[in-house]
Parts: structure tokens; C-alpha cells; sequence
């Protein structure tokens, strides 16, 4: 059986690429006969430097920015420079993401956090390339882009000629019940008061008037927004990974396609990865199975998606503590249990 093993990150438990690898070990320790391929996939937050990297042999470049709290961090980007064209692929959580915000720190922090890493991370890239391309997902910031607008102010940077992407796949607005402060902020420590302020903050900002309501400026508390208004094009996460990962090549030869990531939710269904990955497998009538760290989402909305069915990590081997303790053997033992329902 020819089996396709297509996963986001686990959070910050299991890159993409750690993701797909326990996914394959399992599954070969118990179907030995089966034909795996991995594809770790990511949707423009975290990870999408590095599956980018594997997918197109570029050159990562590091550079030191001002991390979400406003001391120093160690920040990559992607430089890939193909038949005339120089793109860079930049990685926003790699300078305002939330794991670079200690979780005690996060009921303070989220109100002050800073992108103005995004900005020294766009400055730098924007020296030897036309195209950048600048992943949004998982920040731990609201501050709408303003430390990026900065960044880019002090720094001076000329973004004429620059063609700017914004890759990612919130359709959230800026504002509103539905906007970054409201639907993301408590994710990122924000109490029912905090999430006020920053809504008011948000909505203060006049630069981001003209585009709060469009699709996707949302994004990573607001940085969607700043980079509308810098006239940036907003593209699928997702679908650029796919693309550029060869997905659907991959797919043309499956059986059966195995996707993941931390949490299978109602997020998950707005849009993102794992729907990418389960439409890829509808076009080509072979089932698409789920395996996440845990899964809140009923068996008749999964259907709906193309997920044929969904397998919890945490329920697997015990405990929510168990899997995360030990992230890459639950995922194998997982997947172990998978591949015995699935392989013929």
C-alpha cells in the first residue's frame, strides 16, 4: 500500500518534518511492506522555513532580531534565487511567535509584544531579493504590525519593486467579535479586559483603516493588517506549501494520505492544513485520515471536510500529559495503531 504521511507541527511538541518522521516510523514498524512518503507541510506559521528549505534546497540565512519581548532572538530566513527570480520566505514566528514568550509571562506580555523583529527579518531580506514572501501563524503578539512598520521606518527600507506576499490562511478581519484581539488573544494570555485594550488599540491605529475589514488581517494579531497596508498580496499558506512542496504529485501516487497537527478543532476546519490536505485527497477519491495531539471535532464535521476519520494522540497512550512528555514515541505508538485500521 502506497501511503502518504502529510502533517503540520504538533505545537511545541514535534516539527512538521519530526511530525511526519514518527508518523513513518510507526507506521512501517507495523506495515513493513507498505510504501511511505513524507511531506511535513505548514500553512505560513511555525515551520515554515524549514519545510520550505526541504522542499526547495535554498539557503537559510540567520540573522538576530528583537524577539517578541524586546530582547535579542536568533531568527532564520529562506533565500531562494531560481530562474531570475530572488524570493525570500520569512518566517514571522520566528521573531514574535509564541513559543518565544514564556507561558508566565504571557498575561503581561501579550499587550506589549512586539513585531518589530518581522520588520529587521523583511529589512534584511529585502537587500537581495524582488519577491518576499512572509509567513503569518502562530505570533504571540497583537500590537497590528505596529513594531514592523517601525522597524521598517527606522531601517529606512525601500519596498519599491519589492513584491510583498502575505502567505497565510486566517480569514479573520481585523476587528470586531471576529477580529486578531477577540478570537486570538486569549490564546495568548489575554484576560476579558486585556482583550478590550487591545481591541482599542487596534481600532486607534489609522493606518489600518482602510483594510481592517479585508480577509486575513487578522493574521498573527494584527500583522496581516500592517502588511496589507503596505500593499501586500495575501495568498493561502497552505497552498503555497502544497505547491512548492509537490503535494499533489505526492498525492497522484496514494493510497491513502495521513495528515495531523497539535489540535484538531473547529480552527481547523476554517481553511487550514488539514482541509488543504483532505480537499487534495477528495479530488483523487483516496481516504485522509487525521492523526493530532487531540481532536475535538465530531465524526459528521470531519466528514464534511474529507477527513474520513480522526485519531487523538493523547487518548491513544493515556493522557494529554503522557503525549506531550514524550511527543515522538505517543505519535509513533499512534500511528502504529493507525496504519493496523488502514493498510490492507
Amino acid at each position: 500500500m502506497r501511503v502518504l504521511i502529510a502533517p503540520d507541527c504538533f505545537g511545541g511538541t514535534l516539527t512538521a518534518r519530526e511530525a511526519a518522521d514518527a508518523i513513518a516510523t510507526g507506521w512501517r514498524d507495523a506495515k513493513p511492506d507498505d510504501v511511505v512518503a513524507q511531506r511535513p507541510l505548514a500553512d505560513g506559521g511555525p515551520g515554515f522555513v524549514d519545510v520550505l528549505h526541504a522542499a526547495t534546497g535554498g539557503d537559510i540565512r540567520h540573522v538576530r532580531v528583537t524577539g517578541p519581548l524586546g530582547e535579542p532572538v536568533e531568527a532564520r530566513w529562506l533565500s531562494v534565487h531560481t530562474g531570475g527570480h530572488r524570493t525570500a520566505y520569512v518566517e514571522s514566528a520566528e521573531a514574535c511567535g509564541l513559543h518565544l514568550v514564556p507561558a508566565e509571562l504571557r498575561p503581561q506580555a501579550c499587550e506589549t509584544a512586539t513585531t518589530r523583529g518581522v520588520g529587521e527579518l523583511i529589512a534584511a531580506a529585502a537587500a537581495d531579493n524582488d519577491v518576499i514572501t512572509v509567513g503569518l501563524g502562530g505570533s504571540g503578539t497583537t500590537d497590528g504590525g505596529a513594531g514592523m512598520l517601525a522597524a521598517l521606518a527606522d531601517a529606512a527600507v525601500d519596498l519599491a519593486g519589492i513584491s510583498l506576499v502575505a502567505a497565510s490562511d486566517v480569514e479573520n478581519p481585523l476587528l470586531g467579535p471576529h477580529g486578531a484581539a477577540r478570537t486570538f488573544g486569549p490564546q495568548k494570555g489575554a484576560s476579558p479586559e486585556a482583550v478590550e485594550r487591545l481591541e482599542s488599540t487596534l481600532a486607534a491605529m489609522d493606518v489600518l483603516a482602510p483594510v481592517a475589514d479585508k480577509p486575513g488581517a487578522g493574521a498573527a494579531g494584527g500583522l496581516g493588517a500592517a502588511l496589507l497596508s503596505l500593499g501586500a498580496t495575501m495568498t493561502s499558506g497552505a497552498g503555497l506549501v502544497r505547491d512548492l512542496t509537490g503535494l499533489d504529485a505526492a498525492l497522484d501516487d496514494a493510497d491513502v494520505v495521513i495528515t495531523g497537527e497539535g489540535s484538531f478543532d473547529w480552527q481547523s476546519l476554517r481553511g487550514k492544513l488539514i482541509t488543504a490536505v483532505a480537499a487534495g485527497a477528495a479530488e483523487r477519491g483516496i481516504p485522509c485520515v487525521a492523526i493530532a495531539g487531540q481532536v475535538s471535532v465530531g465524526r459528521r464535521e470531519m466528514g464534511a471536510a474529507g477527513v474520513q476519520a480522526a485519531y487523538s494522540v493523547s487518548e491513544h497512550v493515556g493522557s494529554v500529559h503522557k503525549s506531550i512528555a514524550d511527543a515522538r514515541n505517543s505519535v509513533i505508538a499512534t500511528a502504529q495503531h493507525v496504519a493496523r485500521q488502514w493498510s490492507r
